[in-house]
């Protein structure tokens, strides 16, 4: 465990034995104290660390939460806390000021753990699955998907480093409506492609790319599917497609970073049976019953506004039929916790899902949704225009060309998934101080040249055991080791709250603290004692930066 954690811990404890302390002494008279929480304030001047337990509290013993505050206040133990000063803030926070030398033991820490600081173990090997974009096959992957996918991976990462056992998975929708309407889509571009004259269907798919890999199909097969059966006709340019596209999507999201342990094909789970399997138990327990030709599942007794189609009066299943049958398979294989990462169209559907799950037996809770808003690009100050239906979205692999892969995956995780997204393309592509990625970047590119610098005078790299630490007195010093410090604890936050956008205000905050500190002292000072202080915290930094970096999936380049 991390020194900060440990602080926190055992301050925690501190808070409990004060609030136990006063209920002895008859000042508080709770029968159980509720779940608090002990972090790190935004702003450096309200202490290291900040209880809400007060405000909690003040319910329930009918006293003003500052009241409260200054009861736990007085009964708190700093002994062996490292705690200097305790004040009452706000509406009734204790803030908590630490000795600011306690930042001298987090160099060894940083360095002997190297790759691995900054990783917590809250998630105790729980094994997680977290399925994100699944994208339809059926055309490229637009900036909503880039964003999903960003939040995925990065999330992935954040809770792999917080002790969980994380499998990624991609689930190929490729069974449905959908792929029927493709199929309509691609004959028509098929018949074109040979000069003949076939409408392409309203619902259908327009997208220029499809034209692409019609042309592709034609050069393989020339007219050779004109003149058999549509049923064949249409299968085989489905095929064709969605082996391309598949393949075009698995390319264009390892260009971003992101790789998938699994590819859960939908249509298996009607090739094996599953949907109708699922739907049959939810028959057997009265969730569906059948109204109009239609079969219904009762998603209203789960508090849905309505009952919902699971197969058509045409006899074809719907999305929701095969997604219920997904889930359950999920939990068969074992994960603890399912997260899902969907656009906010699908906010109707989490409560009918999860219905579905509690009908099958299976606790709901399990599964956790996470619902990204939309993503506005712009440009020179106007938005530019998106439009999936007509083929004038901006995909992500000409996202990734036009600003890069760093840059975009940044700004993807950059604010939370419920925020609406502003994705401004010529700041991402600037390279100046307003773009936080640059600004980032450019933090570990000084560190580099610090060292290179270093290495060409000759001068030997400090090791921690003979480099006398309390020589970093300066206030920079010590705020810069303060905030490599707080990973850990970022991390441990980040993780319970499935926020990998504090990670990526972490490091913004840690560069911003490096290059002033770049600004204002040098590190290659004649004396030796101080040069090998400085470059022990400027290699800490640089851990701090590496490993936070790697969470976000944004690489931390050597020279800019």
């Amino acid at each position: 465990m991390s020194l900060a954690l440990k602080l926190r811990d055992k301050i925690e404890k501190r808070v409990l034995e004060a609030a136990e302390a006063a209920k002895k002494a008859g000042e508080l008279s709770f029968d159980e104290l509720p779940p608090f929480s002990l972090e790190v304030p935004r702003e450096k001047n309200h202490g290291d660390l900040a209880a809400n337990l007060a405000m909690l509290l003040a319910r329930a013993e009918r006293k003003a939460p500052r009241q409260i505050a200054e009861t736990l206040v007085k009964h708190f133990d700093p002994a062996d806390t490292g705690v200097e000063r305790l004040e009452v803030a706000g509406p009734g926070f204790v803030n908590f000021y630490l000795n600011p030398h306690w930042v001298w033991g987090v160099p060894p820490e940083v360095l002997k753990a190297g790759k691995k600081y900054g990783s917590v173990n809250v998630g105790r090997g729980e094994k997680v699955q977290v399925e994100f974009v699944s994208a339809n096959p059926t055309g490229l992957l637009h900036v909503g998907h880039a964003r999903g996918a960003a939040l995925g991976d990065s999330l992935s990462n954040l809770l792999a480093a917080a002790g969980f056992k994380v499998q990624r998975e991609f689930y190929i929708n490729d069974a449905g409506n959908q792929i029927e309407k493709l199929s309509e889509s691609l004959e028509a571009r098929y018949f074109q492609a040979l000069g003949q004259q076939a409408p392409l269907p309203e619902d259908g798919y327009h997208g220029e790319d499809l034209v692409e890999t019609i042309g592709r199909f034609v050069k393989k097969y020339k007219d050779k599917y004109v003149n058999v059966d549509a049923a064949l006709r249409r299968e085989m340019l489905v095929e064709f497609t969605l082996r391309e596209k598949q393949a075009a999507i698995k390319k264009t999201l390892e260009e971003f970073g992101v790789r998938f342990d699994v590819w859960f094909s939908e249509q298996q789970l009607y090739d094996n049976g599953s949907v109708a399997k699922t739907l049959n138990v939810l028959k057997e327990r009265d969730f569906v019953y059948e109204k109009e030709g239609a079969l219904w599942f009762r998603s209203s007794r789960f508090g849905d506004e309505k009952d919902e189609v699971v197969v058509r009066s045409n006899g074809l299943p719907t999305y929701f039929a095969s997604d219920i049958a997904y889930h359950q398979n999920k939990f068969q294989r074992g994960f603890d916790l399912v997260i899902n990462i969907w656009g906010a169209d699908h906010h109707g559907h989490v409560p009918r899902m999860k219905g579905a799950l509690q009908a099958l037996d299976m606790d709901p809770e399990r599964l956790e949704v996470i619902l990204t808003q939309m993503v506005r690009l712009y440009r020179g100050g106007e938005p530019v225009r998106m439009s999936k239906r007509t083929g004038q979205y901006v995909s992500l692999e000409e996202l990734i060309e036009d600003v890069g892969k760093d840059a975009a995956r940044y700004f993807f995780v950059m604010r939370s998934a419920e925020s609406h997204l502003d994705f401004d393309l010529d700041l991402a592509k600037s390279q100046t101080n307003e773009n936080p990625v640059f600004y980032i970047q450019y933090a570990h590119a000084r560190i580099c040249s610090i060292i290179r610098q270093a290495r060409e005078a000759g001068l030997e790299m400090p090791t921690i055991k003979g480099t006398q630490l309390s020589l970093l007195t300066e206030p920079m010093e010590l705020a810069i080791l303060n905030k490599v410090a707080e990973l850990p604890l970022v991390t441990a936050a980040a993780a319970k709250t499935r926020e990998p956008h504090r990670l990526a205000h972490y490091a913004l905050e840690l560069a911003s603290l490096f290059h002033t500190y770049y600004n204002a002292c040098r590190v290659l000072v004649e004396d030796k004692g101080l040069r090998n202080a400085r470059l022990i915290l400027v290699l800490t930094v640089q851990t701090a930066l590496l490993n936070t970096l790697a969470i976000l999936g944004v690489d931390a380049p050597e020279r800019m």
